[in-house]
């Protein structure tokens, strides 16, 4: 009975040992897979992209994260809006003559309210005013922490009141991907009630997008894509597992227009799906055949404007 005892005793000693490493090393990703770093460092490419030996390197010790900064400005007339918030964050504030109402743009995980400045130029030219905003940790705004859409959720509110409380009475709001999703969550939480909203590839929950980046590189992503999802909710102060954007979109009953790219490789078509079937209002579904999880202007430009110029203008 020793000799079995001391083996039963080694695997539990070698189970506890993989068991406590899977764990730091989830805790070590998840810290700066949600904190950006200061400084001008690279930021780790897609996992498909990289050579085995940087995908190795990823997998023991994360991403490089530098913090998102806004690498251009309006070309038009702009006012700097700073508002208190969970953090405080930095808007842009664009106006234009007759305005038909105010679309709030939002960008996605490691973006910059810069990088939506094409397609606020483009709801300019609508007629529309605009709000882009940059989420904690990015651009102007405060901190270098991000809850991919958990606690953006408040600055999608802050930034929904600032532009009632300055009169408008018409209000859309536009997200990409983290920045869809933050709108879903403030529409869950804060019923906010915007006239409509355009949300491109959001996740269907936090566990299932983490499960994804796994997939991208070529790894199981059980049990490790859970760890991650744990430990980045111990670090940030949420329940990561609850982060379901798939269970917000049944608060949502304004008019919306779910975006999704045939090809993303991050939010699978069950997830859009499921996503727009819980959707409780007027909801129309636009598919782009070549667009991955990426800015849908590179492929699908005219369709995109077409699409949504109509939703826009509709009076429902």
């Amino acid at each position: 009975m020793k000799p079995l005892y001391r083996n039963i005793k080694k695997v539990l000693w070698i189970l506890v040992l993989l068991f406590t490493i899977m764990n730091v090393v989830a805790a070590f990703h998840a810290y700066k897979f949600t904190h950006f770093e200061d400084g001008k460092g690279v930021k780790t490419g897609p996992p498909k992209k990289l050579p085995a030996l940087a995908r190795i390197k990823t997998l023991l010790f994360g991403i490089n994260n530098p913090r998102p900064a806004n690498r251009q400005h309006p070309s038009q007339k702009y006012e700097v809006v700073r508002l208190r918030s969970n953090k405080e964050i930095e808007c842009w504030s664009i106006k234009t003559a007759a305005s038909k109402g105010t679309v709030i743009i939002f960008h996605g995980y490691s973006g910059a309210k810069s990088g939506m400045l094409a397609k606020s130029g483009w709801f300019l030219k609508q007629g529309f005013n605009v709000l882009l905003v940059d989420f904690m940790g990015s651009g102007g705004s405060e901190g270098n922490q991000t809850t991919i859409g958990y606690k953006e959720s408040e600055e999608v509110r802050s930034a929904f009141s600032y532009v009632v409380e300055h009169g408008e009475k018409r209000v859309i709001l536009f997200g990409t991907s983290m920045g869809a999703v933050a709108i879903m969550k403030a529409i869950n939480d804060y019923a906010l009630a915007p006239e409509r909203i355009i949300i491109e590839c959001p996740f269907g929950s936090l566990y299932q997008t983490t499960c994804a980046r796994f997939k991208n590189m070529h790894v199981p992503a059980f049990p490790l894509a859970g760890f991650l999802v744990f430990w980045g909710g111990v670090e940030n102060g949420f329940w990561a597992f609850n982060h379901v954007p798939a269970a917000y979109a049944g608060k949502i009953r304004c008019p919306t227009m779910l975006i999704y790219g045939a090809k993303d490789d991050r939010v699978s078509r069950g997830e859009t799906d499921e996503i727009f079937a819980n959707l409780d209002g007027p909801k129309e579904l636009r598919v782009f055949p070549l667009a991955g999880h990426d800015n849908y202007w590179i492929k699908h430009k005219t369709e995109w404007q077409a699409e949504v110029g109509k939703f826009i203008s509709a009076k429902n």
